[in-house]
């Protein structure tokens, strides 16, 4: 490397730091002290509130906790806590819940299920919620516009019908930014959602209103869409866990208008969770029925005998430089899995991931949906009106939205570099891995910003949005907190459909290093 190339780096890097501190003393000092999401008022609700959905399902079975009071429980935590998370579009759906759960517990009472009833229903009586953007019959369905406010959608996406299917019990939506199309949930309808650790600061986006709920011990699980790290920007914020399926895994039908038909698109639904152990459970809900023989999700995995490689950065100059609280996750990852397994977790170096942004960007032009005419509920947006009705303050549309409106008139990626640069990332990352390898992979070069940040700082994503490129499986697995108390994490990532491999080293990671830290103190 030259010396004036090696200056150029040094330079950017100092630009980045210098920006980033006086984003974060600019707006921590604009937006007030820290504060975090209220504690539950009992031990008895905070041992119910933070379960995994899996226990909480093992335990209404065996008639050791009524699906009634768990739902209460749920809803009544929504009450109180939405006030300062400001996280729920509609919902809590209190009256028809806990009906619902009371015809659970009396049939579980009565003995109805048989044993292969109970196996069908992995789920009885648990309750959980999804995105304002995935489809629930007879609820709100927004995506955020103001001009859709009063719009309730007529069916179940499939997600959502394939969970009811298995005995959940869906108790509230929740927030995203305009169409899906940001990372951090904001919209003009309802304003922004606040992270449960510092609530100051983002959930991002799109997923995030989700995942402030399920961080925050609002609901059993939730379920997540992501086409550019929308499952994993918040889960990462939030502290929880959260998956991105292979392409392909599950049906979209239902979610932001998709049909499920869809051959070419890199959004994917999947599972956001507090605990490791619930993603693989769900996934087995959701999966496409011919890919249950693809995906053996019931297979086991033995993490010891995986090989397990690591990228140090993404090599984009727009992104944040990693800070060293991040950097020593990925080496404390990298020691326990050499211990774990005699071997060197290795260096990997992949090809054109300087571009991840370029690429994620020319792929969304590739994307069935017509984002514009989205954000219009089915009009064309003129970008240029738009930005001056905002400037104006009488526009209907968040600045993020604004951005994308603007991002749609410049000049295209070049389309033969991208897709050479796209092919030859993933054939080199798919020979790296093949059948048994795992990549541990950096969310993010920082942890959650404060509200507002990514209008002016907004590509670190990009360590996200590259498996979207891929098409991918990547988890996303909390790792602690920072010094300012904000959650961790880093990105496991597999080959297409071996999703199992991911889910498996995310337990290991869960058992490990704890896992999700709860955003309040847990009474004992």
């Amino acid at each position: 490397m030259s010396f004036w190339k090696i200056l150029l780096e040094a330079l950017l890097t100092l630009v980045h730091i210098i920006t980033d501190r006086l984003l974060e003393f600019g707006l921590g000092w604009y937006l007030g002290p820290h504060k975090r999401v209220a504690t539950p008022p009992n031990v008895d609700q905070q041992v119910i509130l933070t379960k995994s959905a899996v226990e909480l399902a093992k335990q209404i079975r065996e008639r050791k906790l009524k699906s009634y009071d768990i739902v209460k429980a749920y809803c009544d935590r929504i009450e109180i806590v939405n006030r300062e998370l400001n996280a729920v579009v509609d919902g809590p759906f209190v009256k028809e819940a806990l009906e619902q759960a009371s015809v659970i517990d009396a049939q579980l009472a009565a003995n109805h299920y048989t044993d292969d009833q109970l196996l069908a229903l992995p789920f009885l009586g648990v309750p959980f919620t999804t995105k304002d953007s995935t489809s629930v019959a007879g609820k709100l369905h927004t995506l955020g516009l103001l001009a859709r406010k009063d719009v309730r959608a007529t069916n179940d996406a499939e997600c959502v019908r394939l969970m009811k299917q298995s005995g959940a019990i869906i108790i509230a939506t929740s927030n995203v930014p305009e169409v899906n199309k940001w990372i951090e949930s904001r919209n003009m309808l309802i304003g922004g959602t606040n992270n449960p650790y510092d609530l100051r600061r983002s959930v991002g986006g799109s997923s995030g209103g989700e995942a402030a709920l399920i961080s925050a011990c609002c609901t059993g699980f939730g379920l997540g869409t992501d086409i550019g790290g929308s499952i994993r920007i918040p889960a990462f914020n939030c502290g929880i866990f959260g998956h991105k399926p292979s392409s392909g895994a599950i049906n979209m039908a239902g979610c932001t208008f998709r049909t499920g038909k869809e051959q070419e698109t890199m959004v994917c639904a999947g599972p956001m969770t507090r605990h490791a152990s619930d993603l693989r459970p769900i996934m087995k809900v959701l999966l496409e029925p011919a890919l249950h023989s693809v995906l053996k999700l019931d297979e086991q995995v033995d993490v010891k005998s995986l090989r397990y490689f690591y990228v140090p950065s993404i090599g984009m100059r727009q992104c944040n430089p990693i800070n060293r609280e991040t950097e020593r996750i990925m080496y404390n990852v990298r020691k326990h899995l050499e211990s774990l397994t005699g071997k060197e977790v290795r260096l990997a170096k992949l090809p054109e991931t300087q571009l991840t942004g370029k690429m994620w960007r020319y792929w969304m032009t590739q994307e069935p949906a017509n984002f514009n005419q989205l954000l219009g509920n089915g009009v064309e947006l003129n970008p240029f009106v738009e930005l001056f009705k905002k400037l104006l303050g009488q526009g209907e549309y968040s600045m993020a939205a604004i951005y994308s409106l603007l991002d749609s008139i410049l000049p295209k990626e070049n389309e033969a570099l991208m897709r050479k640069a796209t092919k030859k990332c993933k054939a080199a990352l798919q020979e790296l891995l093949g059948e048994n390898g795992v990549l541990i992979f950096h969310s993010s070069p920082r942890t959650a910003p404060f509200h507002y940040y990514p209008l002016v700082k907004f590509m670190d994503f990009s360590y996200f949005s590259l498996f979207n490129v891929l098409r991918l499986p990547a988890t996303q697995v909390p790792m602690g907190l920072d010094a300012q108390g904000m959650p961790l994490g880093i990105q496991v990532v597999s080959n297409h459909n071996n999703d199992r491999l991911c889910l498996a080293v995310a337990e290991e990671l869960e058992r490990a290093f704890g896992g999700w830290v709860a955003p309040f103190p847990l009474k004992r």
